[in-house]
């Protein structure tokens, strides 16, 4: 059984232009102590065709964690548009919301984003070379697309998913929206092309955190 349980994400400053920071408010549950981190990362998806283009915008580490309901705003800055195809600039695309404990990805929230021109003559003869300072961004917060993943929270060193030891259960389950996963052979597909990059870096986060318990759970 998962031992942090993601109840809800509030996509905040929704739309906005291209240049606005990402700032999501996670509300999340602990239903066991964990005494190391949960890494946080929101990831930019440049271009359906290849994870090439991923971006991790931001990453958060959150512990140690003590049971209880928790909530804190994470924000990253907009992608880097040198490193998202001209092709690719303009329509819809994917942020991901991914959370990790002892290196393996529990968590992965996905939302569409469309991104346009706020003008409407350059909707209808949009330029050539991307003008990302009159993009506004719209995230379709309404229909978040939630895959969980089982991994071993006892384990404390680094590794990689690994499949499930009991097979009568799913590895992964992808949902829409925060609710109980559904029945194997129910769930539906995640995002296609939305694989994480490896090896990207990620900056200082910003995120501001608030707890229900004063347990010195801290945000680096």
């Amino acid at each position: 059984m998962a031992k942090v349980q993601v109840n809800n994400v509030v996509v905040l400053d929704n739309p906005s232009p291209f240049f606005n920071p990402f700032q999501f408010e996670i509300t999340f549950e602990c239903i066991d102590d964990l005494p190391d981190d949960l890494e946080w990362k929101i990831i930019y998806v440049g271009s359906a065709e290849t994870e090439e283009y991923d971006q991790v915008l931001d990453s958060v580490l959150v512990g140690p964690v003590p049971p209880g309901r928790h909530m804190f705003v994470f924000q990253a800055d907009p992608p880097d548009t040198s490193k998202i195809p001209p092709q690719d600039a303009i329509g819809v695309t994917v942020v991901l919301l991914t959370c990790s404990y002892h290196g393996q990805e529990f968590i992965r929230v996905g939302y569409y984003v469309n991104n346009e021109y706020s003008d409407p003559e350059l909707r209808e003869n949009p330029p050539s070379v991307p003008q990302f300072d009159k993009l506004q961004r719209n995230i379709l917060a309404n229909h978040p697309r939630v895959t969980r993943f089982r991994i071993d929270w006892d384990n404390s060193e680094d590794q990689e998913n690994k499949p499930p030891q009991d097979t009568q259960q799913p590895q992964e389950v992808t949902t829409t929206g925060f609710g109980p996963p559904p029945a194997i052979g129910q769930s539906m597909k995640p995002f296609p092309g939305c694989e994480m990059s490896n090896g990207a870096s990620s900056s200082n986060p910003s995120a501001l955190l608030s707890t229900d318990s004063n347990s010195g759970m801290e945000v680096q």
